[in-house]
C-alpha cells in the first residue's frame, strides 16, 4: 500500500512539474488523435448525410455494416493498415508504417463509422419533420444534406466527441501500425503498457490520470452540448 501511495504522490509530481516525457507524450496523443478526429468527421458527416437522403440498391446492407463496424476490434483495424502501409503492401512505397500518421488512418478507421453513424441517425431524424417542406422549396439532395447537417450541427457535435474519446483511448491498433517508439510513436496508451510492464507505475499512473482528466472532460462536454441543444429546442 505504501508503495502505491509513494507512486501515487510521484505522478502528481510529474504532473505538477509538466514532466517534459510526459508533455510529449500527451501532445502527441492529441495531435494524433484530433487529425484522425477531423478526417473521419470529413467523411462521417458526407457518408452519413448521404445514406440519410439518397436512396439506393443496398442502402439497407451498407447501413448494417456501417453500424456493424461501430464495434471493430481495434487490433483488426491496426492489422488491415499494416498490410495497406508495409513494404509488401499497396501503400508501402509512401514508407509510412511506425509513423504518427499510421496512426492516424488507424484511427479514422475506428473512428469514422461511429461519426458515420450518428450522422445517418441524426439526420433520417430531421428529414422525417422537415422533408416534405425542403421538396415542396425545390431543394436539390445535396442542399437537403447540407440544411440536416447544419440544423443538426449540435447532435453532430456529440459525434464528433464520442470518436474523439473512442480515439485517445485506443491502444491495439495505433501499437501495431505505430510500434510504441520512443519520442516518434509513443502516445499515452502504448505508454501506459509499456511503463507498467517495466515496472515504471509513477509515470503509467500520471499518464493515466491526465487520460482519465481528458475522457472526463470529454464527457462533461458531451453532456454540456446535450443539454444545449435540448434548451434550444424548447426555447
Amino acid at each position: 500500500m505504501a508503495g502505491f501511495i509513494d507512486a501515487f504522490h510521484t505522478a502528481l509530481s510529474i504532473i505538477a512539474t509538466l514532466d517534459p516525457q510526459l508533455i510529449e507524450i500527451v501532445l502527441l496523443s492529441l495531435q494524433v488523435s484530433l487529425l484522425a478526429v477531423v478526417a473521419a468527421s470529413l467523411i462521417g458527416f458526407a457518408l452519413g448525410g448521404a445514406l440519410a437522403v439518397y436512396r439506393f440498391p443496398g442502402r439497407g446492407m451498407v447501413t448494417a455494416v456501417l453500424s456493424a463496424l461501430m464495434g471493430l476490434p481495434p487490433v483488426v483495424a491496426g492489422l488491415m493498415v499494416y498490410l495497406l502501409l508495409s513494404n509488401a503492401g499497396p501503400l508501402g512505397v509512401l514508407q509510412l508504417l511506425y509513423t504518427p500518421t499510421a496512426m492516424s488512418v488507424a484511427q479514422v478507421i475506428l473512428v469514422t463509422p461511429i461519426i458515420a453513424a450518428l450522422t445517418r441517425q441524426a439526420c433520417e431524424d430531421l428529414l422525417e419533420e422537415y422533408d416534405e417542406q425542403l421538396r415542396s422549396l425545390g431543394a436539390s439532395s445535396s442542399a437537403i444534406i447540407g440544411t440536416l447537417l447544419w440544423d443538426g450541427r449540435y447532435r453532430l457535435i456529440t459525434a464528433v466527441l464520442a470518436g474523439f474519446g473512442r480515439a485517445i483511448a485506443e491502444v491495439g491498433a495505433v501499437m501495431i501500425v505505430g510500434g510504441n517508439i520512443d519520442h516518434v510513436t509513443r502516445t499515452m496508451t502504448t505508454a501506459i503498457a509499456l511503463e507498467t510492464s517495466k515496472g515504471n507505475i509513477a509515470l503509467a499512473l500520471a499518464l493515466g490520470i491526465v487520460l482519465l482528466v481528458i475522457a472526463f472532460a470529454v464527457n462533461a462536454a458531451l453532456m454540456g452540448v446535450r443539454r444545449f441543444a435540448v434548451r434550444l429546442a424548447y426555447a
